[in-house]
């Protein structure tokens, strides 16, 4: 009797000990639907490990051409490990009601290649709980459209940047690298 229960405890030690080490850090447990798709975003299973850029996008807002740079972003970092993720919001009353025109926007004339969500409630009450989280860790949810959050691997808000702050900022640029370094 007493072995089948070191047995046990031994079989739980082992299924448990890598689960445990390996858990999604909190700011990732959720699941976004993704932009003009019937998939989501899964934000443990695609994100953990990796640095993260998330911000809130709105394809009329007159900072949109900010996707470029974030695409640029994207494509300089994505090798090392970043992931940019965009969640479109009409809290500002700058996005489309149209996801398909959210799309053509983002993809088509903007070429982004970095996940997007469909929009999303970003600050407020109805936030979606990674926006109340990151406006947590922050100290501030957005106060405008193309806030940036930079998170690291751990899933800890490294910094986070205003609108006026374009992707090619030196600051930005510095606390990717800081998150990517952790």
């Amino acid at each position: 009797m007493k072995i089948e229960w070191v047995a046990a405890s031994l079989a739980l030690l082992l299924l448990s000990g890598p689960a445990v080490a390996e858990q999604c850090p909190a700011l990732l447990q959720h699941e976004l639907p993704k932009l003009r798709s019937k998939e989501t975003i899964d934000l443990c299973e695609q994100f953990q490990g990796k640095a993260l850029v998330v911000v809130n996008t709105a394809s009329f807002c007159g900072f949109a051409p900010q996707f470029k740079g974030l695409e640029a972003l994207y494509q300089r970092y994505k090798g090392d490990g970043l992931v940019i993720l965009g969640v479109p919001s009409d809290d500002f009353f700058q996005e489309s009601d149209d996801a398909a025109e959210t799309a053509e926007v983002c993809y088509v004339n903007y070429g982004v290649t970095f996940p997007m969500a469909e929009t999303q409630s970003v600050r407020g009450s109805d936030a979606i709980p990674l926006f109340r989280q990151l406006a947590e860790q922050a100290g501030g949810a957005p106060r405008w459209n193309f806030y940036k959050y930079v998170v690291d691997r751990n899933g800890k808000v490294v910094d986070y940047f205003s609108s006026k702050v374009e992707p090619d900022d030196p600051e930005l640029i510095g606390a990717v690298e800081k998150a990517l370094a952790e």
